[in-house]
């Protein structure tokens, strides 16, 4: 069954709505934008998630930090996985925790995915995501190249980022049989997160899986 990350999550009431809907991973973002969360509100939430009794894993989204600031608030907010949203070397690897580590990558050709698309570290998952703007590195609503995703895919475990949304991620997942699926903006109102929405997402993606 594909796995499901509710991204970009920053309120309690949204937290508990993905986790009793059946998310695997729900994620922070640490990265300047309108949905970063400060250290302290990273910590109520992840402790709203535990005293709520979900074994739902935290990802921390990260866009071109040092590896001991990464590290650090890994530590401090009691993350399960970091993921890498920008344009971090591979080299970066080796002074993170010996945790699971997300990479973002655009399937471009460039010099900055070489290294770890070629890396058979188990550590690494892949997650493709639709090409940066020259501010955002991810939530715009951008898809992915769902043909690039799907060739990596079969070589691979991936995760699918990008522009999914309730109305297109049974498709996504037929298509590109990936290993997971990450939404963020997908799942909001007028920029806002949508508890419907959020729910709806992951019906669909869970049940997708069952009969791909």
């Amino acid at each position: 069954m594909t796995i499901v990350k509710i991204c970009g999550l920053s309120s309690p009431e949204h937290l508990l709505v993905a986790a009793a809907a059946g998310a695997d991973y729900i994620g922070l973002v640490f990265a300047p934008s309108r949905r970063q969360v400060s250290i302290s509100t990273a910590q109520r939430l992840v402790a709203t998630l535990r005293d709520a009794g979900y074994a739902t894993q935290v990802v921390g989204l990260f866009v071109n930090e040092p590896a001991s600031t990464i590290a650090t608030t890994v530590a401090q907010c009691s993350l399960d996985v970091i993921q890498l949203h920008g344009t971090e070397a591979y080299d970066i690897v080796a002074e993170l925790p010996p945790m699971p580590i997300w990479r973002a990558l655009r399937l471009n050709n460039s010099a900055d995915e070489v290294a770890w698309l070629t890396s058979n570290n188990p550590q690494i998952t892949p997650l493709v995501d639709a090409p940066i703007t020259a501010t955002q590195f991810g939530g715009t609503g951008a898809t992915a190249d769902w043909d690039a995703a799907a060739t990596l895919a079969r070589q691979r475990r991936i995760v699918l980022a990008g522009g999914l949304t309730p109305g297109n991620v049974r498709t996504a997942i037929q298509q590109v049989a990936p290993w997971g699926v990450d939404v963020s903006s997908g799942v909001e109102r007028a920029g806002y997160k949508d508890n419907g929405l959020i729910a709806a997402f992951i019906d669909l993606a869970k049940s997708a899986s069952e009969v791909a």
